[in-house]
């Protein structure tokens, strides 16, 4: 089943919002329903794709003269365009189709997309490549015009070898999250990797952005699930990771995670696996304050015993309820309630007790208020659900985005405070003052990220509105020292504020790579860096 095309995920999952929600909208937002509706897929006017003969017939010779493997259709080019963030979901709704690809390209080897590859080099095609479709940080709209191919990987979708005495398996880029698990779950392993965008994203896609999933207390992030890769690019193959760790140079892995499809496709994944677990455990604790709550995370993360799943809401999305979805709006009528913790735990029965006891010593000495096991399991019943609720905003005619970054747990609090005051001061001097709610997703042992969620009136100009309050809250990541992203990817919305971090020497050296590896600068050109 193909993902929705101008929303979230399947259509028949659409999350309706409470009546608290909606009056909260417009008592506090001022937001007001109505606006253009979003138009039919079938009423949008797709340009004619700019691919000549010559090359539509190099790419057909390149995926095994398949008709259906080259697809230049309105629909398929629809369903290719741009990601899944606010500003790409207006575009389309709105039926833009500046970014459309002029092809879709689903080979179904590391062989086909070499090939095709240097078809693209040879015609002067760009190429964007295309996992689940679910970024959202402009990932799949390349910054360059002239003819582009999205190269679909939906047909790479195999578990290509399973070690059960080293636990890793190799798996092909298009997996599904969903079909991996399952694949890998008929053998009595798990991934462990569980984003919010589990349910569309591929595998390729997790080590292209360096994904971090909800349980990376416990299981890590993607990046360090990561044994080995191979790379396809337009001068050939590059295999990484012999072993597990190596003192042969620098580890060539680390170059293409995070690489976004810049310097490569991604064809194989070598990842580390691990039992599924006979016990899955998920609880709530009360802090009084976000900074009474990070404390105890801190204590958790640096001193364990460490949760699978660790989490900190603050006090207004405690209040809000958009730690669980499913139960939006409910916490109003009950007034404040502080700050709501989510600590999970997975494993064997006696490890996931033992954990759970030390844990519960640890909060509590923190000030923490165990609230039981329902909203840890609420937590976990909607833990998907938030995408959906998005796109429920945006036809009752409010605006919602979301960004993410991360830094030492020194620097949290200053990082908070510049971020959520550069967003709402710049909404409210729009005239569309925000609601910005704020959890810690992901911890380490010397620090952890901050995922914000903004809620507004869309204004005049919903897309414009948001870019202005996006580059305020860029320029505060930078100046509060944390990271411009810590798992949604760079793409081009974080493009030139990833340049300032790396800085100068660090991007020359990337470009330097880059040339080496597509030196016509064909693969998603303006993604990662900007385009030469």
């Amino acid at each position: 089943m193909d993902m929705l095309w101008n929303g979230w995920g399947d259509p028949a999952r659409a999350t309706p919002l409470p009546e608290t929600v909606a009056g909260l909208l417009r008592d506090l937002l001022g937001v007001r329903p109505g606006g253009t509706p979003p138009v039919r897929l079938d009423e949008i006017d797709v340009p004619a794709g700019a691919l000549d003969d010559p090359a539509r017939h190099a790419l057909l010779a390149a995926v095994g003269d398949r008709a259906d493997r080259v697809r230049t259709d309105a629909e398929a080019r629809v369903r290719h365009t741009r990601g899944k963030s606010t500003p790409d979901l207006l575009r389309i709704r709105a039926g833009d189709t500046r970014d459309t690809p002029a092809a879709v390209v689903l080979p179904d080897s590391h062989d086909q997309v070499l090939a095709v590859l240097r078809a693209c080099a040879r015609h002067g095609l760009a190429v964007v490549p295309f996992g689940g479709g679910t970024s959202v940080v402009g990932g799949l709209a390349p910054d360059r015009p002239g003819t582009f191919v999205a190269l679909d990987l939906r047909h790479m979708n195999r578990l290509l070898d399973l070690d059960e005495v080293s636990r890793t398996a190799t798996l092909q880029p298009g997996l599904r999250a969903p079909e991996a698990e399952a694949l890998l779950a008929a053998r009595g392993y798990t991934l462990g990797h569980f984003p919010q965008s589990y349910e569309w994203a591929t595998v390729g896609g997790f080590a292209a952005t360096r994904s971090s999933g909800q349980a990376s207390a416990g299981y890590g992030r993607f990046d360090e699930m990561v044994l080995g890769l191979t790379l396809a690019t337009p001068e050939g193959t590059l295999d990484t990771g012999r072993a597990p760790r190596s003192a042969a140079g620098p580890d060539l892995r680390q170059l293409v995670l995070g690489s976004e499809g810049a310097f490569g496709v991604i064809t194989s994944v070598t990842v580390r696996v691990r039992p599924v677990p006979g016990v899955r455990r998920y609880e709530g604790w009360r802090f009084a304050s976000f900074d009474e709550g990070s404390a105890a995370l801190r204590r958790l993360a640096q001193d364990g015993p460490r949760p699978t799943v660790l989490r900190l809401s603050d006090e207004t999305e405690t209040l809000i309820g958009l730690a669980q979805p499913d139960a939006l709006g409910a916490s109003l009528a009950e007034g404040p309630a502080g700050c709501l913790a989510v600590v999970g735990f997975e494993g064997t029965e006696e490890d996931t007790a033992h954990r759970r006891a030390g844990a519960a010593a640890v909060l509590k000495e923190c000030g923490g208020a165990f609230a039981g096991e329902e909203p840890g399991e609420r937590w976990a019943h909607g833990r998907y659900s938030a995408p959906y609720l998005r796109d429920s905003l945006l036809d009752a005619g409010a605006f919602a985005e979301t960004l993410e970054t991360a830094t030492y747990w020194s620097g949290i609090p200053g990082l908070y405070a510049a971020v959520r005051d550069a967003l709402t001061g710049t909404l409210t001097e729009a005239g569309t003052p925000p609601l910005v709610m704020c959890h810690i997703s992901h911890v380490y042992e010397n620090g952890a990220s901050l995922y914000f969620t903004v809620v507004s009136a869309q204004g005049e100009d919903a897309v414009a509105h948001w870019n202005r309050a996006k580059h305020a809250a860029n320029e505060a990541i930078l100046a509060a020292g944390g990271t411009i992203t810590h798992h949604h990817a760079v793409g081009t919305d974080h493009r030139d504020w990833y340049v300032r971090e790396a800085g100068p020497l660090g991007v020359e050296a990337l470009r330097a790579v880059k040339r080496r590896l597509d030196p016509d600068g064909l693969l998603n050109p303006g993604v990662l860096l900007p385009a030469d």
